[in-house]
This record gives structure tokens, sequence and C-alpha cells, in this order.
């Protein structure tokens, strides 16, 4: 079976990120950079909640954003809103969970 690539885009105010998912060992990189080192923590923490909320779906891809424009806050927002979208497309049962927790997730 080919490697499945799913491209998608948030938005945030004037922060755009589009995110680039492909299957792998669950690497996750903003501009670059390695989710982990990202600073300031609660924009770590922001990011990560897709991620945190799919499970196992996130250990078994890897993301790769471009975020450009706006705050550090929206530009955190607009990363949340590309990975949940790109999640969704690659496992359509997180759809219900992403909803319930939070809409924000997956609606601009």
């Amino acid at each position: 079976m080919a490697k499945k690539v799913i491209n998608t885009k948030g938005k945030r105010k004037r922060a755009i990120a589009r995110a680039t998912l492909k299957e792998g060992k669950g690497q996750v990189r903003i501009n670059g950079k390695l989710l982990d080192v990202v600073e300031p923590k609660l924009v770590r923490l922001k990011i990560k909640e897709p991620l945190l909320l799919s499970g196992e779906v996130g250990d078994k891809v890897d993301i790769t954003v471009n975020v450009y424009g706006g705050g550090i806050m929206s530009q955190a927002e607009a990363c949340r809103l590309a990975i949940a979208k790109a999640l969704v497309q690659y496992n359509k049962k997180l759809d219900k969970i992403f909803l319930e927790y939070d809409r924000q997730l997956l609606v601009a």
C-alpha cells in the first residue's frame, strides 16, 4: 500500500498553518523545529492537544507544519487546527472525540 499523504491548513486571525501528515514514527515539526523544543511551554501544550487526544494514531504518523503570520498564540492555534484536521482525515473516528473535547479543534 502506498503511503498516505494528507495536506490540510488551519487559520486563526492572521496566522496560517499548512500541515502535511504521512505515516511514520510520531515526529512533529513546526517550521523545521521538533515540537519538543518549541517555546514557550503553553504554545507547545496547545499544539500537542490533538496529538494527545488521538492516542495511538499520533504515534503512527509524522506531521510537518509550516506556519506564518499573526502572533505566537494565533500561530499555535492555527497549527492545532491544521494538525487536528489532518488527523481526522487520517482516521475518521477522531472526528467525534475532537468535537466533544473542543469544537475549535476542527472549526476555525
